[in-house]
């Protein structure tokens, strides 16, 4: 039964259309005046939180002539888990059929019932100065309520698209402004998602 090649592209959808959701950021700064002054998109990367942490610390090569530009935005998946509670019946077919109008020239393809999966996404914002933060985390929470639902094409070949809910399920806050002046100072948010999606058979 293993073996048989298939590849739906079912967890690279799901994480496309995740990190979609965040790519469209802006924040703002103004004077003592109120009048503003800058405005910039924040940009979004897949990748570790540490990652970025090491290439703000230091230069490992020694040729980055400009640090890592904060504010930034960064995913990561954390885990798969196996949800039973959308568990559905394993012999039910969905079927297509295409082809011409002729009856003998159409052909059918079917595909079994997925099989429910919580993919665990890490979401972290990271900012130099507290009021950047806080923009950007006003611009994402009130859409999580907890969960905000986006539509996927599962499987295109079949016709399937899916609601996905993306549950929120934590927001935590670090400062790890230490050491001498000299030293860069990053606020991060972490903010942790759950995506119920689902994957297919062959």
């Amino acid at each position: 039964m293993f073996g048989q090649y298939f590849y739906n592209e079912s967890l690279r959808k799901t994480i496309i259309a995740f990190g979609s959701l965040f790519n469209d950021i802006v924040i703002t700064r103004r004077d003592s005046t109120g009048k503003e002054i800058q405005s910039m998109k924040v940009p979004l990367a897949y990748g570790p939180k540490q990652k970025f942490m090491v290439r703000l610390d230091q230069d490992p090569s020694a040729t980055q002539k400009i640090a890592m530009t904060l504010p930034r935005i960064g995913f990561e998946i954390q885990s798969f888990d196996y949800d039973p509670v959308r568990k559905l019946n394993r012999i039910i077919k969905q079927k297509k059929v295409s082809g011409t109008a002729d009856k003998k020239l159409k052909q059918m393809s079917t595909q079994y019932t997925p099989v429910p999966y919580n993919m665990n996404f890490e979401l972290f914002v990271m900012t130099k100065n507290s009021d950047d933060g806080i923009q950007i985390v006003e611009q994402i929470l009130p859409y999580f309520q907890p969960d905000y639902t986006l539509t996927v094409n599962d499987m295109a070949d079949m016709g399937i698209k899916r609601d996905v809910p993306i549950v929120m399920s934590g927001v935590s806050y670090e400062d790890n402004y230490e050491g001498d002046f000299a030293e860069r100072r990053a606020i991060i948010y972490t903010m942790a998602f759950t995506a119920k999606c689902y994957l297919y058979g062959p």
